[in-house]
């Protein structure tokens, strides 16, 4: 048998999704060499089509902007909810925190590959169908095995190893990472339709969450697109997907069935696609870094799709690692924890305290309650345009504020 393959990178990363491309792209703008080692064949499909405005900043940094603008993504301005009789819309333009308030429904498959294609465009090597199936960081320098298409396994050794393998978690799995999450294990079936909704009775510039009549922590996404298509989905504790009977699809057009005013919107919709399963997505990590490595996005921890944050913490644990490799190579000593991990963590943990508060019905009532603040509405505009590091915004310096607010809608 013949000796191992070795190869050399500055910075190696895994997974050429947002976190992956968006990390290359900033990497490549500092003159260093990236390679991207990707298990898929993009463009491929991928679940978390609603951005944030929050991620435009990142994209923008990256020098992917006009990549995604002249892609023809749909529109996005902001959110609509509805449980009940009750409706609530936030426009992202009207917030508490500067930057953008306007963002883009995508298909993931095609968002994914605009961004992979612009990260290779500034000159990363993105190697796709390569697997990673070992990885070392306790020498010198981090290194991975990989299997090619054609079936060589060969190693790559890198100065910095970057985890961008999202639901993958390659180095979570491979280096005992992974540590329970603490939300409840729940499931999400999902489709992508032909919603043919009557004109003006949906505002496509806006992802629509709808709460179920009966259960408050059951809620569905109806996400659309610019070619008339949407992504819908629901979202609940398993134990509460398993009373329906049926297959996967059955299941979601029974749910929906049972909520009037999202049976109404798709009454003419054609359900021409597949509906997938997703169970005990939520997951966490014991540490986002190690010696010579760190964790992006959904490879680290991810909570829940309810405010769309994924992409978002993706992006933006992107821009801080980017930021933490420049001053390594400036000769300027870096602590991962509190330049990396802990500033991510308290964006993610803001996130934490609204999804927290939305499943256990107490934020729900704060957006549909009837007399709310206009100044407050703007900095929950803020957090949910995805504005969840601007500690100038009182509910992201102190996420315990949202209780208070709670117990002050409440009483009336």
């Amino acid at each position: 048998m013949g000796k191992m393959r070795i190869e050399h990178t500055e910075i190696l990363i895994i997974g050429a999704g947002p976190s992956g491309s968006v990390a290359a792209g900033l990497l490549r703008k500092q003159g260093r060499q990236v390679m991207i080692l990707e298990r898929e064949q993009f463009p491929r499909f991928s679940i978390g089509e609603s951005l944030l405005p929050q991620s435009m900043a990142c994209i923008e940094a990256a020098g992917f902007l006009q990549d995604v603008i002249e892609a023809g993504f749909q529109y996005k301005n902001g959110a609509a909810f509805v449980r009940g009789s009750r409706a609530t819309a936030f426009d992202f333009r009207d917030k508490f925190s500067p930057g953008w308030g306007t963002t883009f429904q995508v298909q993931r498959a095609d968002f994914d590959h605009v961004l992979a294609q612009a990260a290779t465009k500034a000159g990363a090597d993105i190697r796709y169908r390569h697997q990673v199936i070992a990885v070392a960081v306790d020498g010198e320098q981090p290194a991975v095995d990989v299997i090619s298409p054609e079936g060589e396994t060969y190693r790559v050794s890198a100065r910095f190893l970057l985890d961008a393998s999202g639901f993958g978690r390659t180095l979570p799995r491979l280096l005992d990472l992974e540590t329970p999450s603490e939300f409840p294990v729940r499931g999400a079936f999902f489709t992508h339709i032909e919603d043919r909704t009557v004109p003006g009775s949906f505002d496509r510039n806006k992802i629509l969450i709808t709460v179920h009549p009966t259960y408050q922590d059951v809620w569905f996404w109806t996400i659309p697109f610019s070619n008339g298509r949407c992504s819908l989905g629901v979202v609940a504790e398993l134990s509460r997907l398993e009373q329906y009977p049926g297959s996967e699809a059955e299941r979601l057009q029974a749910l929906v069935a049972e909520t009037p005013s999202l049976a109404g919107l798709l009454a003419n919709a054609v359900w021409d696609t597949p509906v997938r399963k997703l169970t005990g997505y939520a997951a966490n990590v014991k540490s986002l870094w190690g010696k010579g490595y760190a964790l992006l996005g959904n490879a680290g921890e991810f909570l829940d799709p309810v405010f769309s944050s994924g992409v978002t913490i993706a992006v933006k644990s992107a821009t801080l690692a980017a930021d933490a490799i420049a001053r390594e190579y400036a000769g300027e000593a870096v602590d991962w924890q509190r330049d990396y991990a802990d500033p991510l963590r308290r964006g993610v943990d803001t996130f934490r305290s609204f999804v927290e508060s939305w499943y256990a019905g107490g934020f729900q009532d704060v957006i549909f309650h009837e007399r709310q603040s206009p100044d407050i509405r703007r900095m929950i505009s803020a957090i949910l345009a995805g504005y969840a590091w601007d500690l100038n915004n009182p509910y992201v310096a102190e996420p315990r504020r949202l209780k208070t607010l709670e117990q002050l809608c409440a009483a009336g």
